[in-house]
């Protein structure tokens, strides 16, 4: 089964817990905090594989979720990091961000990687906070939670040469006559309904490869038969073959159908139409192929290439022209990933949190805050005292008191209530 897109929640892994303890060794003097770190969780890393061909493993999977990293231990000994979580995908896998459509990722290299989701940082033990002011801390640090991404994944097929044209007009029987590749054929419009690749190999050695996309109908773009689908997949090609039956064995005008679908092409994304073009005029063992081939040239500047494919007839001319062009061309860029070339710093006072009244209740949001509240332990008075302080230098207490807050009042971070005290 041929899938080409899929959506997905990545949850990389917590940190581990940071360690509270303290050396009680007979021998030890004043023996002093003891806690290890926790150890950093997962990173979710996004890999190719060249053996795939399709997101089917990814399309119904709602969530890849990392491992927390160990917890620290007594002893001063740190918690063990987690292993990466690798996620394999086909080259040309785009991956962008569901929420703001910023492209994160374009894979088209071989065993290429790329970090779409951090994992947290370890908490610090007590160790970590021995200072000559407190040289035993009571405190220590939950781990940072992981980095939470929804994601979508859209697979672009590689391919050198995309073939095109309308339902039932040979571009099956033709790449099953240059390659390997061995798609469905019958006598019925869309056998097609993915599409297939193979690689063809020139009588002077030369290879590139080759796409035999879903036929396309007029209102393809739109939506109209299998072309909204596939359409997508003729923009990572740098060659169009457009194939055309020659016989209008089926009713159709050979001329009408060309103008159709470069009109379909056109109004998915004009650019295809700068792509570099040759007309394979296929079935030209049937009746009238040969006048309707005369009329056609009179209209068509195009390269034009007659052909049988199911006589194998007039194939390698065509081969040795594709990859000519090939020859001539550059490979396709990546999309465009926005990057700035360089770091402007501007000063620019942005509040770190914000505070609004629900129902008597001090909504406190921030991801400054949010994090720094999962990461304290309330275990002891020490560290209650330096989350309070923590939230005192962010300016809560100050925003706080101007907008009325009263002792007693019930403050809320994340699922959790906390009493305001001056």
């Amino acid at each position: 089964m041929f899938v080409d897109e899929a959506e997905l929640e990545v949850i990389a892994g917590n940190g581990g817990n940071g360690c509270m303890a303290f050396r009680r060794e007979k021998y030890v003097e004043m023996g002093g905090p003891f806690g290890g770190n926790g150890g950093k969780g997962s990173d979710i890393i996004f890999v190719t594989d060249e053996g795939l061909n399709t997101l089917l493993d990814l399309r119904y999977k709602k969530q890849i979720k990392g491992d927390r990293g160990e917890n620290g231990m007594g002893k001063g000994m740190h918690g063990k990091n987690a292993k990466p979580v690798y996620v394999r995908v086909p080259l040309g896998t785009i991956i962008t961000d569901a929420n703001t459509h910023e492209v994160l990722a374009d894979l088209t290299e071989k065993k290429e990687e790329v970090l779409i989701a951090k994992g947290g940082r370890g908490g610090r033990g007590n160790m970590a906070f021995a200072t000559h002011a407190n040289p035993a801390p009571a405190f220590c640090e939950n781990g940072e939670p992981g980095e939470i991404r929804k994601i979508k994944l859209e697979l672009k097929l590689l391919a050198d040469v995309g073939l095109v044209g309308m339902p039932s007009v040979g571009k099956s029987t033709f790449i099953s006559m240059v390659s390997k590749a061995r798609p469905k054929i019958a006598a019925y419009h869309f056998t097609t309904l993915h599409p297939n690749l193979g690689v063809v190999r020139t009588n002077d050695q030369r290879t590139f490869v080759l796409a035999d996309l879903p036929g396309l109908i007029e209102g393809a773009s739109l939506g109209e038969g299998l072309g909204d689908k596939f359409l997508k997949h003729i923009e990572r090609t740098r060659v169009l073959a457009h194939m055309i039956d020659m016989s209008g064995y089926e009713g159709r005008d050979p001329i009408e159908d060309y103008y159709k679908i470069r009109e379909e092409l056109k109004a998915f994304n004009p650019k295809i139409l700068e792509k570099p073009e040759i007309i394979i005029a296929n079935k030209m063992d049937m009746e009238k192929a040969e006048e309707n081939l005369k009329k056609f040239k009179e209209k068509i500047s195009v390269p034009i290439y007659p052909i049988s494919a199911i006589k194998k007839e007039g194939i390698e001319p065509v081969l040795t022209k594709l990859a000519d062009l090939l020859e001539q061309i550059p490979k396709m860029q990546k999309e465009e990933i926005k990057k700035e070339s360089h770091v402007l710093y501007k000063f620019e006072k942005k509040d770190p949190f914000t505070i609004i009244k629900e129902n008597d209740v001090w909504v406190i949001r921030g991801e400054k805050v949010e994090k720094l509240f999962l990461m304290t332990k309330f275990q002891t008075e020490e560290s209650v005292r330096r989350f309070a302080r923590s939230l005192r230098k962010l300016g809560v207490d100050d925003r706080l008191r101007e907008l009325g807050a009263k002792e007693g009042d019930t403050i809320r971070i994340l699922d959790y209530e906390l009493e305001y005290k001056e």
